[in-house]
């Protein structure tokens, strides 16, 4: 069992750059955003990517950024009936979620989920209008792999369905949900 004394998160910086070297993972281009793109991208402020450590090891990483989710098929409908007229509404998303393969199937990822889900209702609560939180699910032809799967179990909703690539999906912040 985790226990939350032994997990801490930390906004990534250049004194992450020995940890973030040895991260693994079966996606290469979740290693090489890491690697090549997280920092940089932070110091310019154009995401914000979070390190997720337990008894200091790297065990995973969200990043998250500004973003509107279009109101465009059937989120339309989901959105009429909740008498919300515009064509587009305020999102955070997760930009990219990612948990070490050596700590995989231990609820780090879904501790990662939680902690974006918790930063999204902090904003939208209290800081300026967010309604959703949405991300794109890696798909992958193993299916033991595919993250459409763990974000549908979480209660995210397929907005646009796609076999290959990513599948775009969404979180009604309105919601309460058990699972985070």
């Amino acid at each position: 069992m985790i226990e939350e004394k032994d997990i801490n998160i930390e906004p990534i910086s250049d004194k992450h750059k020995s940890f973030i070297s040895s991260f693994n993972t079966y996606e290469p281009d979740l290693k090489d955003f890491l690697v090549e793109d997280a920092i940089s991208n932070q110091n310019n402020r154009i995401s914000k990517t979070f390190l997720m450590f337990h008894k200091a090891n790297l065990v995973g990483y969200v990043t998250l950024l500004c973003d509107s989710l279009r109101v465009e098929g059937e989120i339309k409908g989901y959105c009429k009936s909740k008498n919300i007229p515009y064509k587009t509404l305020p999102a955070i998303k997760i930009g990219r979620l990612a948990v070490d393969d050596n700590f995989l199937k231990k609820g780090f990822g879904t501790r990662l989920l939680h902690l974006a889900y918790i930063y999204a209702k902090n904003i939208s609560d209290n800081h300026c209008g967010c309604r959703f939180l949405i991300l794109d699910a890696k798909r992958n032809k193993d299916s033991s792999k595919d993250s459409l799967h763990f974000y549908k179990k979480m209660n995210f909703t397929v907005l646009k369905e796609r076999f290959k690539g990513t599948t775009p999906m969404y979180f009604d912040l309105m919601i309460e949900s058990k699972k985070f």
